[in-house]
């Protein structure tokens, strides 16, 4: 894949703490995405995600779903860019 569909998604409420990140890397798992969650300094959580766009987008949507009574907001930006990830982690 020369290029892929990428998603920076910021996750603003009670989502850490909560098991957001640990949520995260195990609803990847059902999708061929790649990328990392982590919490950011300032209560965030950070998604970088990357894929076919229709994967990356259920990925998000299927997060948003499990974790929807601690997301108050969710800001996502895309492009297609080279793939730089492999897998799907923590950071």
């Amino acid at each position: 894949m020369s290029e892929v569909h990428h998603e920076a998604v910021y996750f603003t409420g009670r989502v850490q703490g909560v098991g957001f990140r640990y949520t995260a890397l195990q609803v990847a798992k059902e999708f061929e995405v790649a990328g990392f969650v982590c919490n950011l300094s300032d209560g965030r959580v950070q998604l970088e995600v990357e894929g076919r766009a229709a994967e990356v987008a259920a990925f998000v949507t299927a997060l948003e779903e499990r974790m929807h009574g601690y997301i108050r907001k969710t800001e996502r930006s895309a492009r297609v860019r080279p793939p730089e990830f492999r897998g799907f982690g923590l950071k």
